[in-house]
């Protein structure tokens, strides 16, 4: 016989947690883990290991990629079936120690609002899985020990670590029921909003070689790298379709040397961006179609400027599939019963569901609902705020979080309370 539990009793149990998940976020909160911060990083990695080791997990950390970045932390509670679920969420923040003390950019409660670094990305994300499992460990114990739980923490999320992808889906298996990315939800027009696709990006270099020349005596003889440079960004600008999602943006440009030279060399640096596979696809080869002879040449010879572009790095569209669609309508209809609105949500920004989409169904935005991510400035007229986690999104976040899994967790034979109707094993 399934056992059931009204949502109201589970949202007053939350709230009987919420001081001391609180408590665990402001902790987390003082630890500075700027991604280049490997001290930091590990020391938080170290405390999310301890906060969730009652519940069962034990901890595994895996050398990043990168040396000089902390180690990814793995945290696993076998169940006694097959099935897992996997919960994905980081360590680091953008935020490196001195910028912190430049703008007093702290742990900082006022009224609903907990301002401070890492309080929406992602912090908050890691104690609302904290908040659920604590649910699920206290008032449904049969669920929480038949699943296999998988707890995959980045060491450097914010710079879209590919390794990191590469453990997880390791580690993931056919009987991974889902990823699920506590990453702060979103909000479109004023309703909750779970993310179901993220933007691919792909980093570009373009380099141009010209030839150098007095500027006042031998101008003719040179061929001007930054005015051919100039054009080509003209050129990458213009393919920006908003249409189709599609954007370039030039974000760094250097060259020349001194006033007095035709320069000969100049750099720009910048990104794309698309949801589309194959609008990513087709605007990739549009810009390295911009590589060979410019069009800028010198008077005296007819010598041409050359374009060089190339990739630098790459992280792959998560597109609308059916996957994620299957976990939105189960969060969905829960939501539902619970006469809360949500909508599903796709995000220019990525995540590490960009690295999980194909190989497990995945779903984002399980987070607690914030905003001013990135940002650590605070203006007096309030034109900036830095950034900030609503208090009052955990409590609802959690009972949706729960309910939903417990739809989604296989059950025969086990007692289980639930919101809704659950799936049986095959």
């Amino acid at each position: 016989m399934r056992k059931q539990l009204p949502p109201d009793e589970l949202k007053s149990w939350l709230a009987s947690q919420l001081p001391a998940a609180l408590d665990l976020l402001r902790r987390m909160v003082e630890i500075n883990s700027w991604t280049e911060n490997r001290e930091g990083v590990n020391r938080l990695a170290r405390l999310t290991a301890e906060s969730f080791a009652p519940f069962g997990f034990t901890g595994e950390l895996v050398p990043s990629a990168n040396p000089q970045w902390g180690d990814h932390l793995v945290l696993t509670r076998p169940g006694v079936t097959h099935r897992s679920i996997a919960m994905v969420s980081h360590l680091d923040t953008v935020f490196p120690p001195e910028e912190e003390a430049r703008h007093n950019f702290r742990w900082q409660p006022e009224g609903n609002r907990i301002y401070g670094p890492g309080t929406e990305d992602i912090k908050g994300g890691t104690v609302m899985m904290w908040l659920v499992l604590a649910a699920l460990h206290e008032l449904a114990p049969a669920i929480f020990q038949k699943i296999t739980w998988k707890l995959f923490f980045n060491s450097s999320e914010e710079t879209l670590s590919h390794d990191f992808g590469e453990l997880c889906r390791r580690r993931c298996d056919a009987g991974t029921l889902a990823a699920l990315v506590f990453e702060a939800e979103g909000k479109v027009n004023d309703q909750r909003a779970l993310v179901v696709a993220r933007k691919g990006r792909a980093t570009w270099r373009i380099t141009v070689t010209g030839r150098g020349a007095h500027a006042g005596a031998l101008h003719e003889r040179g061929a001007n790298a930054i005015v051919q440079l100039g054009r080509t960004l003209d050129r990458v600008a213009a393919l920006t379709d908003y249409t189709r999602a599609l954007t370039f943006n030039p974000g760094r440009i250097r060259g020349g040397t001194g006033l007095n030279r035709v320069p000969h060399e100049a750099v720009a640096e910048g990104e794309l961006r698309a949801f589309s596979p194959d609008v990513y696809a087709q605007a990739k080869a549009d810009l390295l179609a911009l590589n060979g002879p410019g069009d800028v040449r010198s008077s005296a010879d007819g010598f041409a400027c050359r374009v060089a572009v190339e990739i630098l790095s790459e992280s792959r569209p998560w597109p609308r599939n059916p996957g994620t669609d299957r976990l939105f309508e189960l969060w969905r209809a829960t939501a539902s019963d619970l006469g809360m609105p949500l909508v599903a949500e796709e995000r220019g920004g990525l995540s590490d569901g960009n690295l999980l989409w194909d190989a497990v169904p995945t779903l984002d935005g399980l987070g607690p609902r914030g905003d001013h991510g990135h940002c650590s400035e605070r203006s007096g007229n309030g034109s900036k705020l830095p950034e900030y986690v609503e208090v009052n999104s955990f409590v609802p976040k959690a009972t949706l979080n729960v309910l939903a899994l417990l739809r989604l967790i296989p059950f025969k034979g086990v007692g289980a309370f639930t919101g809704g109707a659950a799936a049986e094993d095959s």
